[in-house]
């Protein structure tokens, strides 16, 4: 699996754009379409059969599975020339991810929707993390850092420039506290707020950064923070000049422009059993 890159999440000072001029998002270029993943006809005999009984345990278990909750194989024990087959077979797709820690970790979504590649820094690990995972999104991007945020953030005292910031704070902080499982998110709009860029800073400071980040290419880019706050997370959507274009803090599991879609999941089980037909014929 190759690595990929992840920007730094823009959230301190200077990093929001004022502009009096109304914004459109900008109209979309090409339609991303499924590509099917390479896989090389030259592959050791041995590593191929390998990988293809990696990918048909992974179907069998997806075709099983219940949507949202997440079925894994491990591919820790698997030797590198069939574990590089098993990546290539599954290619890469455009939400990717990295959950800090004593052992971080990347996520990258293959082309499959819904079908992750998990794996932990640092080779030789005894335990290592290195799957896939079939789900809307991986669990530890879930679960990562939501035990240890703030069910509260104390409002610091406002400097100058500072005037919506501690309202916004304020609803974040009820927000969080009326919250019940499964009930539907709570969203902040700040590109419609009057925000100043101080108050921007303020909320920045407050809200810190936890250890998710999540960026999503699309048309643009999006990219996602868990925050310090309990289930609250910024989202900061960009067109194809980096011009940010839509900022927004939602409290919530998960923002719904994140996790694959039950549709694209069931879509990527039809596209996978093909795929694999199409390898054994080959």
């Amino acid at each position: 699996m190759k690595s990929f890159p992840l920007p730094v999440v823009a959230l301190g000072p200077g990093s929001q754009e004022e502009d009096e001029a109304l914004e459109y998002i900008a109209a979309p270029g090409e339609m991303t379409t499924f590509q099917t993943p390479m896989f090389p006809d030259s592959a050791d005999a041995q590593a191929r059969s390998a990988a293809l009984g990696v990918l048909e345990d992974l179907l069998g278990r997806m075709q099983q599975m219940r949507f949202g909750r997440n079925v894994e194989v491990d591919l820790s024990g698997l030797e590198a020339p069939a574990r590089k087959l098993v990546n290539e077979a599954l290619g890469e797709g455009e939400v990717s991810a990295t959950v800090a820690g004593e052992r971080p970790v990347r996520v990258q979504e293959t082309v499959f929707a819904g079908l992750w590649r998990v794996v932990s820094e640092g080779a030789g690990d005894s335990d290592r993390i290195d799957r896939v995972e079939a789900g809307p999104m991986p669990s530890l991007v879930l679960s990562a850092g939501r035990d240890e945020a703030l069910k509260h953030i104390p409002a610091p005292a406002p400097g100058e420039g500072v005037i919506n910031a501690p309202a916004v704070l304020t609803e974040l902080n009820e927000a969080v506290g009326a919250r019940r499982p499964g009930a539907p998110a709570h969203i902040i709009n700040l590109t419609l707020l009057p925000m100043s860029p101080e108050d921007l800073d303020y909320l920045g400071a407050s809200l810190g950064v936890g250890p998710v980040v999540i960026l999503s290419r699309g048309y643009g880019n999006c990219r996602i923070t868990r925050t310090r706050l309990r289930d609250t997370w910024w989202v900061q959507y960009f067109n194809s000049t980096d011009k940010l274009i839509l900022n927004t803090i939602e409290v919530t599991d998960l923002p719904d422009v994140a996790p694959a879609a039950r549709e694209d999941v069931e879509d990527s089980i039809e596209r996978l059993a093909e795929w694999i037909d199409a390898l054994r014929q080959d």
